[in-house]
């Protein structure tokens, strides 16, 4: 625990110190209120499942913290009155227990045969819940943002709540130009290696005996994209991961593959996109298309979303500055040749 403690009070400039079950904090008011939201979130997190008390992780950690920010942003501590002081009082601590609760009363999770999935931040919850709500729904951002883990355990939940018969996990090859028929072995294990981010979603959520004997029933199926053309999917959730890889006739074949009680979620990342440099990527051309097409929905995934390591969304922030930078300096240099043209013109 006391490096978990040590973590926090890195991370939010604060010092904590606890006698029993009592814990103190101290430094400056916004950050200390932070602090008891997190405390309380872990403890909270640590009962989640069937009463039984898990070990709090680094990774839970730096999860709680992200989630205290998300609730800062949405101004919920701001409802919360405060001491001059440096010390956060009881009645505060009484405040923060209610906004915590109403937190996980209004909270949808995802019930899976290992525990318990819940979103970690707003946008999360809000692709969850749209993904429960829509036919199609499209989660479209940067890396370690959960598009893809959140749509596998939407599809767990409904094949155990048999709301459909079959999960369906699909992706473009682009990295072997969708000929796969040269690498060895059958069809799935072609495709396998571009679906491993999948596959490990499944595993953690199911077992790895219970997602082998899934697969071997074809209750889970793996195909990639190229293979779908033709078919159509009825009492299914089909997922359909590196979308960004799609050209604008892959994606429109996947869609309208989708028959009757299915679902589609399509993940994707714009900024990662492999085809060649002339040919559209399919998420993109989606995304400007089916806008405002009811049934479908779209949510949208920025580097403060990233619930992966917290260096990640400084990288990621740093690409996006330097790809920024470049496109100005392009945008200077056409402007500048174009001024000199017209000079040129004009002498």
């Amino acid at each position: 625990m006391d490096d978990n403690l040590k973590t926090i009070e890195r991370r939010l400039g604060v010092e904590i110190s606890y006698r029993g079950h009592e814990f103190t904090v101290v430094g400056k008011p916004k950050n200390s209120q932070s602090v008891v939201l997190i405390l309380k979130d872990l403890y909270l997190e640590s009962q989640i499942v069937k009463g039984e008390g898990k070990i709090i992780t680094p990774e839970m950690v730096h999860l709680a913290i992200l989630e205290a920010d998300c609730l800062e942003q949405e101004q919920l501590s701001d409802k919360i009155s405060s001491k001059s002081s440096n010390q956060v009082d009881n009645k505060t601590d009484s405040l923060l227990d209610d906004q915590l609760g109403n937190k996980y009363d209004d909270m949808v999770t995802i019930k899976t045969k290992r525990g318990v999935v819940k979103p970690r931040n707003g946008n999360q919850q809000t692709y969850v819940q749209n993904i429960i709500t829509n036919d199609i729904s499209f989660g479209v951002g940067v890396a370690g943002t959960g598009k893809t883990y959140l749509a596998v355990a939407c599809a767990v939940d409904a094949l155990e709540r048999q709301e459909v018969r079959r999960i369906l996990l699909t992706r473009p090859a682009v990295e072997a130009g969708e000929k796969l028929g040269f690498l060895p072995g059958d069809l799935s294990q072609k495709i396998d290696p571009y679906l491993r981010p999948l596959y490990d979603a499944l595993f953690e959520m199911l077992g790895f005996e219970r997602v082998e004997k899934l697969i071997e029933r074809n209750v889970i199926e793996i195909a990639p994209l190229a293979y779908m053309r033709g078919r159509t999917l009825n009492d299914a959730f089909i997922i359909l991961d590196e979308s960004q890889n799609t050209t604008v006739e892959q994606i429109k074949m996947f869609l309208t593959r989708i028959g009757f009680n299915s679902r589609a979620v399509i993940t994707g990342d714009i900024t990662q996109v492999d085809l060649p440099r002339h040919q559209m990527s399919g998420l993109r051309h989606a995304v400007e298309v089916l806008q405002d097409i009811n049934g479908i929905s779209f949510n949208f995934f920025q580097s403060k979303d990233v619930v992966r390591h917290p260096v990640v969304a400084r990288v990621i922030d740093a690409y996006d500055s330097h790809d920024q930078k470049i496109n100005r300096q392009n945008q200077e240099k056409k402007q500048a040749q174009q001024s000199s043209n017209n000079k040129s013109d004009a002498s």
